[in-house]
């Protein structure tokens, strides 16, 4: 079922140009959860073709994905964590895990933005203890556009420059995927290290 909804998903992208890329990753970076490689791949090679423009596709995605968290972010804002706990159990979120977050996101709510915004299984779902703890939005769009426009650049390339070979797609993907999370442990670990930095000089 979710492989048929995948293929329409591709199709659209190639017969609706840029606003089928927007819609798609509207979708992704929202409630509806499938790969974005699954759009910004092909995408990709359609620019590679000379289908559409690559800046303009990186950008359609890029701007897809802002819409579609700042739709989860509304979600939370506005209907609270009771509505979040009733259908959450359909994405696997339970009230301690959203508490956890939502605590954690008080105090640090930029950098996990930005690094949710990375890491697979979670980019579709960090917006929502954005959302309920009432991240100031214009921070939340900024980290979310920063680490969406990462993940959405290295998918419009790998599709433009080996597109055509699926197992290179894989392979270079799988690799790609492993450089962006070891980024995010980098990263991870360096505000850590600043933030216990910070705490022992009060």
């Amino acid at each position: 079922m979710l492989g048929e909804i995948v293929s329409k998903i591709v199709e659209i992208v190639g017969d609706w140009g840029y606003f089928g890329i927007f819609s798609a990753m509207f979708l992704e970076s929202s409630f509806f959860p499938f790969p974005s490689e699954a759009v910004m791949i092909p995408a990709g090679y359609l620019s590679y073709k000379g289908q559409m423009s690559l800046i303009l596709a990186i950008l359609a995605g890029i701007g897809g994905s802002i819409f579609g968290a700042i739709f989860n972010y509304l979600l939370a804002l506005h209907l609270g964590k009771k509505f979040l706990l009733k259908y959450g159990k359909y994405f696997f979120l339970d009230e301690k895990g959203l508490s956890r977050l939502e605590n954690y996101f008080r105090n640090h709510g930029e950098i996990s933005t930005f690094i949710g915004r990375l890491i697979p299984a979670i980019r579709q779902y960090i917006s929502l203890p954005a959302g309920l703890a009432k991240m100031n939005m214009a921070k939340f769009t900024i980290y979310t556009a920063l680490g969406a426009g990462i993940w959405v650049t290295i998918l419009a390339l790998l599709g433009y420059f080996v597109g055509a070979n699926e197992n290179l797609v894989k392979e270079y993907l799988r690799s790609a995927t492993l450089i962006v999370l070891g980024l995010v442990g980098v990263l991870g670990i360096i505000y850590y290290i600043r933030i216990r930095g910070k705490e022992d000089k009060l």
